[in-house]
């Protein structure tokens, strides 16, 4: 009895100390925010992604009144955004319209667009009537990879791809170290539109744009990437940091930039 007291007497320090070790975390030592480090520096750019879940019955209605209005209204000067894109998925979920807006100057400049367009009242009628055509609606507001390619217009007909990935959180930061690397493989075909990583709403969430030709393009220029050495690698290290991954094929709508 008295062996036994001591041994577990003796044992219970040890416990303690294994059990204190599962909660022990590490701390980041960096001084400034992710997305500082993470986005570009060059420019204060903001951008918005829009998901909207249309009315099967009404699709072609709300592309027509979106061809109809949108341009009227963000091709202004005074209103500090611009149209990157706008699409309707094609592979994924149906009935689906995707739009990505462009804010120069930040949230400043997203506050300022919102402010004037509740004073439009051809925008107040717009949202009104796009709303009974909606099953549902969300957005995000996302920075720019400071490694990818600038969004640009490009000429079509193109197919787009938007990879969404969900990561564990806390992994953003390697995230970016892996795709920094990762991308150099993905240019030679000029497919890489552009990078982003959301900074409200849906939180630790990227997306990649891609531009192909068609599907079997996409498909060539993928299988290509695997023959590059490093490539797999990365991909490697870059899968056990996400939670969800989902992808979109995209048609771009006659209005919107990128074709």
């Amino acid at each position: 009895l008295t062996c036994r007291g001591l041994v577990s007497s003796a044992s219970r320090p040890r416990e303690d100390s294994w059990l204190k070790s599962l909660f022990v975390r590490k701390v980041d030592p960096r001084k400034d925010a992710h997305s500082n480090l993470l986005a570009k520096r060059e420019t204060s750019s903001l951008y918005k992604l829009q998901i909207h879940n249309v009315k099967p019955e009404c699709l072609e209605a709300y592309n027509k009144l979106c061809q109809e209005v949108l341009p009227k209204i963000h091709e202004e000067k005074h209103y500090p955004c611009a149209l990157v894109g706008t699409w309707n998925t094609w592979y994924g979920e149906q009935d689906q319209a995707v739009h990505l807006w462009r804010y120069e100057g930040g949230y400043p400049a997203l506050n300022e667009v919102m402010s004037k367009l509740r004073q439009n009242k051809e925008f107040t009628e717009f949202r009104k009537e796009r709303g009974n055509m909606l099953l549902s609606r969300k957005n995000q507001l996302l920075l720019e990879f400071s490694f990818w390619n600038e969004p640009v217009p490009r000429e079509g007909p193109n197919i787009y791809e938007l990879r969404s990935y969900q990561l564990r959180p806390g992994t953003m930061i390697e995230w970016g170290n892996y795709w920094a690397r990762a991308i150099r493989f993905r240019q030679d075909n000029d497919e890489a539109v552009g990078g982003f990583f959301s900074q409200i709403g849906q939180l630790y969430m990227v997306h990649h744009l891609w531009a192909y030709k068609d599907l079997q393009t996409r498909e060539d220029i993928r299988n290509a990437a695997w023959h590059k050495p490093g490539w797999d690698e990365l991909v490697y290290y870059t899968v056990p940091l996400i939670q969800e991954m989902e992808s979109r094929i995209m048609i771009p709508l006659k209005i919107s930039p990128l074709q």
